[in-house]
């Protein structure tokens, strides 16, 4: 099998969100994006967390029977968030994949940058293509 990078297949301008950020306008970015989910990043976009839909789904309900905004992302955010290097191989975030969680990983450089996002979609095509290759030949 071809060897398969993350560079070659994550998206290049993710949405970014902030700390202090209000939850509404985060959620309204990832609407504008179709992205699930963002990495939360600091001044010089390195990583400090990341929000889903899902997290956003939850602030949202509660806010909303309350008729009230008042959340942050960084009232939502995990700061404990699983990443991948560009220069990562597709098989072993497919592997990664397979056992975590996130559907979506933040691709950070070795300062903790921000450089793209890797969906599981992303990495399916990936594995397609290649094996569409296979049967090619």
């Amino acid at each position: 099998m071809n060897s398969l990078k993350v560079s070659d297949y994550m998206q290049l301008r993710p949405v970014k969100l902030t700390v202090n950020m209000p939850v509404a306008t985060a959620v309204d970015k990832l609407l504008k994006s179709a992205h699930i989910g963002a990495p939360v990043v600091d001044d010089n976009d390195t990583l400090v967390g990341w929000v889903s839909e899902q997290d956003c789904l939850a602030t949202l309900l509660e806010s909303s029977y309350y008729c009230e905004e008042v959340a942050i992302v960084g009232d939502l955010m995990k700061s404990d968030v699983l990443t991948a290097r560009s220069e990562d191989s597709i098989i072993e975030l497919a592997q990664k994949m397979v056992s975590a969680k996130p559907k979506s990983y933040p691709v950070i450089n070795e300062h903790g940058v921000v450089v793209g996002v890797i969906s599981r979609r992303d990495v399916l095509k990936a594995m397609d293509k290649q094996q569409q290759a296979c049967y090619e030949k």
